[in-house]
């Protein structure tokens, strides 16, 4: 039994092997979302002298005297949130590819889009920059889109019960570690320069031809094995890779077994039955407002355009204040493994947007009076630092993986997808618009998230079950209580207004 429970929790080199393979997906997906932050200026001049058109002129203060021309400022737009739409259209196609062609197989296939997309963002320079680019961003998005689905999948998949809660936040570290390399090597003495932005928009196709080759040396998935296909022996074989020579596969393949009876004997739900079924409806909005909160929190705002809100802030270096803000971001996320553990999901996801809300509160007043106080900016850059580790406690981890405990085998592809193409739809619209938002509202721009957070706060204390422990039959009978509990609310308003009583 001893020996039993320690195979479960040893780590072998081929799991962490394996695991460190598939996040490489997660490393670009992070590069992805960063590296277009610090050569801003660069390619935005880069676009102007393409579309012949005239950048204004920095004054001495650093500061701009005349706005960006429009064209160049959708262009830029366009770039930074094509990305979205490229993940918002793949994330459909996650559950099709992986059972298509195997864990392993469909991250290799999809590797292919990460490659033609740095190509055409490397390239830039020798055509239509703007075009290019913009065309390697979409094609990039439609490959993190798929590798933001595959790699939970494979690594919740091969890592053991008792690992895999830490193994799957490697998912999310990866991220930010590859936000955080981007805004490195973005700076303008490394590869954010004139002459080397190409280079650093090519490069992000580099971790995928690496994956590509080290994929060959990774197992497939026992579950996967198993289930999908009936392969027992391959499935065996697979998790003594993982586990060790000498590991007793019986318990795992009868766990197997008894998932692959209920996946059988339970019918699988389509999208529009998703919407269309009243059972679904409550953890559905809630599935869907958790990941609408997590994109309209304003986060996104800051990884996106931070560099130029550290500027208008009167930071002399803002480069680096938002590296500062990817380190943060980085350690964050490794305290949140700890953090996601030990406490429930509820309350985390609370305190995060509680926190961010009164940093945002704090971000517009230190903005509004800059002009007046110049140490202004210091409580400014101070705020954005805690509302980038607020995210982090809930609203950053938590949306990508309660959706999988609020519904079961039947529902939960359906639900995964919606619930993807929801994020990466508010992710679209966030650095489509922002940066319009922001130059029309000035320093009050973070005040409109302040007021949806508090929204979001609202709803999240009110309706937002706490899934700890819990299976998904209680996870269930939780929302019928609630559903009872306001038809029997609703019922007795009614009772009292017709003058008569319930109780009787």
């Amino acid at each position: 039994m001893d020996r039993k429970m320690q195979n479960q929790k040893t780590i072998t080199g081929s799991l962490v092997f394996a695991v460190c393979t598939a996040v490489l997906c997660s490393l670009q997906f992070g590069y992805g979302i960063g590296v277009i932050n610090a050569p801003q200026k660069i390619i935005e001049s880069h676009y102007a002298r393409v579309l012949d058109l005239r950048m204004p002129e920095p004054n001495v203060n650093g500061t701009e005297e005349e706005p960006v021309p429009s064209a160049v400022t959708m262009y830029w737009s366009l770039s930074v949130s094509v990305f979205s739409l490229g993940g918002m259209v793949s994330s459909f196609f996650v559950g099709w590819i992986a059972d298509k062609l195997g864990r392993i197989k469909a991250m290799m296939v999809v590797n292919i889009l990460a490659v033609i997309g740095a190509l055409l963002m490397g390239l830039a320079p020798l055509g239509q920059a703007h075009a290019l680019v913009i065309a390697g961003r979409l094609i990039t998005g439609l490959y993190c889109g798929l590798a933001s689905g595959l790699v939970p999948i494979y690594v919740g998949e091969i890592s053991p019960t008792a690992l895999r809660g830490a193994l799957g936040t490697m998912h999310q570290l990866a991220i930010v570690t590859g936000i955080l390399i981007s805004q490195i090597i973005g700076l303008e003495f490394i590869l954010g320069s004139k002459d080397l932005w190409p280079v650093l928009l090519g490069i992000s196709g580099v971790p995928a031809i690496l994956q590509t080759i080290l994929l060959f040396f990774c197992p497939e998935s026992p579950r996967f094995l198993y289930i999908k296909r009936g392969e027992e022996e391959a499935a065996k074989k697979n998790l003594k890779r993982l586990r060790g020579e000498y590991y007793d596969t019986t318990k795992d393949i009868e766990e197997m077994k008894k998932e692959k009876e209920e996946a059988a004997s339970e019918k699988k739900v389509s999208i529009l039955q998703l919407f269309k079924s009243p059972n679904y409806r409550q953890p559905l909005i809630v599935s869907l407002v958790l990941h609408i909160s997590q994109q309209f929190s304003g986060i996104n705002g800051i990884f996106y355009y931070s560099t130029s809100i550290f500027t208008k802030s009167g930071i002399s270096q803002p480069v680096y204040a938002t590296i500062g803000v990817g380190a943060v971001n980085t350690i964050a996320t490794v305290v949140s493994v700890f953090l996601v553990e030990r406490a429930g999901r509820r309350s985390l996801y609370l305190i995060g947007l509680a926190g961010m809300c009164i940093c945002a509160i704090v971000m517009t007043i230190a903005l509004a009076l800059l002009p007046q106080h110049a140490w202004m900016s210091y409580l400014s850059m101070v705020a954005i630092f805690l509302f980038v580790v607020f995210f982090e406690v809930g609203p950053g981890p938590i949306p990508w993986f309660i959706v999988a405990e609020l519904f079961s085998q039947g529902p939960r592809p359906a639900a995964m997808a919606v619930s993807g193409c929801c994020n990466w739809t508010c992710n679209f619209i966030i650095g489509m618009c922002f940066q319009y938002i922001a130059d029309a509202c000035g320093p009050y721009v973070f005040i409109i998230f302040a007021v949806l957070l508090f929204g979001f706060t609202v709803f999240t204390y009110f309706k937002v079950p706490e899934t700890k422990g819990k299976s998904f039959e209680q996870i269930s009978a939780e929302f019928r209580k609630n559903k009872m509990a306001t038809r029997k609310g609703l019922k007795s308003t009614e009772m009292e207004y017709l003058g008569t009583s319930t109780d009787a």
